[in-house]
């Protein structure tokens, strides 16, 4: 970091990060079981709105990074105007066309478009907004609205209507009113540091950007995003369809506690991007493997340490709380898309090589392969096949899994490198090893002990082995700075 206050944002932004996270697994595990159908409803209108915010949006915010620095502080304020005006624009188009479709088709469930629909332009807001947080380094607060509001707003409309309070509509309105309060609190705060005036006139602004220069960028970052929802969030756009909002909230449920694995890949692959961006530009391809080697090592050895942990002990831990009879047909949806997110991390930072190299384009192409797979996948499990929800999960876990290694072969084609070595797979087989000896300790009939001796036992010797090995470097050079301490 540059600076303190650059130093600062970053530590707000990981704490808030992290509060949002710990307060939807304590309502994913004590709160959402006890109406999974509702909250199935839910996910439901979130991916509809998933699926329209990207439409509404157009790649303005990622263009608004992307330009901001290279234009002058007036036509700065017309870039983010320009980046308003398009989410005006195209929402206004699009709800026409979503009261054409409700006019000449009668389509099941299509009721629920009208509450995705503002909470997909809202989302659009938001993500522009957020964005030109970034810009002018006010980034914390914008992340505590964003992590914090929609994540109290879910439960307590749960707990209202689990109550009585009101029924699903009024619920459904109660979580709308949440995002336009969201909304509210962003643009307050981002107008009040960055003050713009309501002359929408655009020409000085493409008098120093190009106008086709613009839209190309815009188009492309459209499709990595459009394209991002329909490979990793259609599935709770899917199950409804086929199978029922309950079965969507089950699957979700997992979804959220199987991503729990990821959470500390989100702070390295902060820390590597740049790392990456610089050993790309500066062509050290030799340093650069090394890191992708180094990377990875520490996402699988992270991840495995999590996953085995929660293999272990899930059940036993589930068996500790009031909602263990709706928790437990979860289980297997943990499994599979654990091993889902355990192999994302297992390649490393992939994705940002390709991203900040100049094959950077291919990574859309690889999105639409996965986004082919997804969809073709989940069609066979879902009317060919009476598997369900576990039958999704592992159409998931297949595209995701040749998605990772179709970006593993290509980085290794254009720049002869790889995420493995010996050292990799020495940790491989010491993971799986350890985890076998310990999944097959006899359970106790006390579900804490259980726990202790399983699970947190077994990361302890996992920590122990590898660390006595030297196999991870961050793990040795972190112990010892602590214990040098």
């Amino acid at each position: 970091m540059k600076n303190k206050s650059e130093q600062k944002q970053v530590f707000w932004f990981t704490i808030i990060n992290y509060l949002g996270i710990a307060i939807g697994i304590i309502s994913t595990v004590f709160i959402y079981p006890k109406d999974k159908e509702f909250l199935g409803v839910f996910r439901y209108i979130y991916a509809i709105a998933g699926l329209l915010f990207p439409v509404m949006i157009f790649g303005a915010g990622q263009a608004l990074i992307n330009f901001y620095p290279i234009v002058s502080k007036h036509n700065q304020k017309k870039l983010f105007k320009y980046g308003i005006a398009t989410i005006f624009t195209i929402s206004f188009v699009l709800f026409l066309g979503v009261l054409l479709v409700d006019a000449f088709f009668t389509i099941e469930n299509y009721k629920y478009v009208y509450y995705a629909f503002p909470i997909g332009v809202s989302l659009a807001f938001i993500e522009l907004f957020k964005r030109q947080a970034t810009n002018i380094n006010k980034l914390s607060i914008p992340t505590l609205f964003e992590k914090i509001i929609p994540k109290i707003a879910l439960p307590v409309v749960f707990i209202l209507l689990l109550s009585g309070f009101f029924e699903v509509e009024g619920g459904l309105v109660t979580l709308v009113i949440s995002y336009f309060i969201l909304l509210g609190c962003l643009s307050i705060y981002v107008f009040n540091y960055y003050r713009v005036n309501l002359d929408f006139s655009f020409k000085s602004l493409f008098s120093q950007v190009s106008k086709k220069g613009y839209y190309r960028y815009s188009f492309y970052a459209f499709l990595g995003s459009f394209g991002s929802f329909l490979a990793f969030r259609l599935d709770t756009l899917m199950i409804p369809e086929f199978l029922s909002f309950e079965a969507n909230g089950t699957y979700s449920i997992g979804v959220i506690l199987a991503s729990v694995i990821a959470i500390p890949a989100t702070g390295v692959f902060s820390i590597y991007a740049p790392l990456v961006s610089k050993y790309i530009k500066n062509q050290d391809i030799d340093m650069l493997g090394r890191k992708y080697v180094e990377n990875a090592k520490l996402l699988f050895f992270v991840g495995a340490i999590f996953y085995g942990a929660i293999v272990l002990g899930i059940d036993s831990f589930f068996k500790l709380l009031p909602t263990y009879e709706k928790l437990v047909d979860t289980i297997p949806i943990i499994f599979i898309l654990g091993v889902n997110v355990l192999f994302n991390m297992a390649t490393g930072f992939s994705s940002e090589i390709i991203s900040y190299s100049k094959y950077y384009r291919t990574n859309i192409i690889l999105v639409l392969i996965l986004v082919i797979l997804n969809i073709g996948l989940n069609l066979y499990v879902l009317i060919l096949t009476d598997y369900g929800i576990i039958g999704v999960a592992w159409a998931s876990f297949i595209a995701m899994t040749a998605f990772n290694l179709f970006k593993v072969f290509y980085i290794y084609s254009k720049f002869k490198i790889l995420p493995f070595d010996k050292g990799y797979f020495q940790l491989f087989v010491i993971t799986l090893f350890v985890g076998m000896v310990f999944y097959w300790i006899p359970e106790m009939k006390n579900n804490v002990a259980n726990i202790l001796v399983k699970s947190c036992v077994f990361i302890l010797t996992m920590v122990y082995i590898v660390f006595k090995l030297k196999l991870v470097y961050a793990l040795n050079y972190w112990i010892d700075k602590i214990f040098k301490t």
